[in-house]
């Protein structure tokens, strides 16, 4: 009882904010009537008539449920003209308000899945974790923060390539995201190259809106474009590089190159951070998203919702009832003829 008191809520609203792509299309409502009163009638018989020796057959026409009949026909031809007419002139209500990003900023994530990144030397909770484990998960909810923002994500090991432009369909970033595995790009690390092919996506982007966030666990091993050249080549842009360097420190092995990549991050007007656990790396991507502040407010729009094919609905089915009465006159009739 109470989802029919709601559906016929949402209709009374529907109908309230009901309007007319095409108004004009309801000036056709009177044509059948102009039609009738101005196209010419059939002329006179002239005294001639049809004789028959029975009229038993023709009875109906004249009686109460011939009458009755006709009246209901005509009430369904003008039901079925009505709800076309209202079909053609397209009703259309507003939706719900949707948030719709209209600025917001370009942020590129490039995420190192050399060998290292296995490594288990970080917790997740209190359970040890891969640095590869604890960076897609926090990774996972510093893009579920940004939605006023195109996100990208450059994946790098011995080569460096984009696994996601730069898009507004998170949904998508967060499926990759997941699917990187560890060495899948070679063993080695290719800094330079990573923040070369970021330059290269961001550089066409507005201004004042260009951010690489560089993650790696190691030194620039592979490639061929130098880290700090290719960072010179960032500023020059106006691209700032945020970098992060992952790792607890007390793993079997420690190559993770701070000098770079703290040089990186200045010469470009980002900033350099260290992670050590999970706890950490969530506050570096928090403090991230203070300094890249994302547009939250952007626009709201209603989508406009097309409702046509209800009374569309309706005229067919007046057509089919119109169709059946008739054709229950003809086969009466042609039982009386028999």
């Amino acid at each position: 009882m109470l989802e029919l008191h709601a559906s016929i809520a949402r209709f009374t609203g529907v109908l309230q904010e009901l309007i007319w792509a095409w108004p004009f299309a309801w000036l056709a409502l009177p044509l059948p009537f102009i039609a009738w009163y101005t196209l010419p009638r059939m002329g006179d018989l002239g005294g001639r008539a049809l004789r028959v020796p029975d009229v038993s057959r023709y009875r109906d026409f004249t009686s109460e449920v011939g009458q009755s009949r006709y009246w209901w026909s005509l009430f369904l031809l003008g039901l079925m003209w009505f709800f076309l007419v209202a079909a053609s002139a397209r009703p259309q209500s507003y939706g719900e308000p949707l948030q719709v990003p209209v600025s917001g900023r370009d942020l590129m994530l490039g995420i190192d899945i050399s060998g290292s990144m296995n490594e288990p030397d970080l917790y997740a909770g209190n359970r040890r974790a891969t640095r590869m484990a604890v960076v897609k998960t926090v990774a996972r909810g510093f893009i579920a923060e940004r939605q006023s923002d195109r996100i990208g994500l450059i994946m790098f090991g011995s080569n460096a390539y984009v696994q996601t432009p730069l898009t507004f369909d998170h949904d998508t970033v967060q499926h990759f995201l997941n699917e990187a595995t560890v060495g899948l790009a070679g063993r080695s690390t290719a800094i330079g190259d990573a923040i070369g092919l970021g330059v290269k996506r961001l550089r066409s982007r507005p201004e004042a809106s260009r951010v690489l966030i560089l993650l790696t666990d190691g030194q620039n091993s592979a490639g061929i474009v130098d880290p700090i050249e290719a960072a010179g080549l960032a500023a020059e842009n106006d691209i700032r590089i945020h970098t992060i360097g992952i790792g607890s420190g007390r793993a079997r092995r420690t190559e993770l190159d701070e000098r770079s990549l703290m040089e990186i991050a200045s010469l470009t007007g980002g900033r350099y951070f260290r992670a050590r656990n999970q706890q950490e790396l969530e506050s570096i991507y928090a403090e991230i998203d203070r300094l890249e502040p994302s547009d939250d407010d952007g626009e709201q729009f209603r989508p406009r919702l097309e409702w046509y094919q209800w009374p569309l609905a309706v005229s067919l089915i007046c057509s089919m009832l119109w169709a059946l009465l008739r054709y229950g006159k003809l086969v009466h009739r042609g039982h009386s003829d028999d």
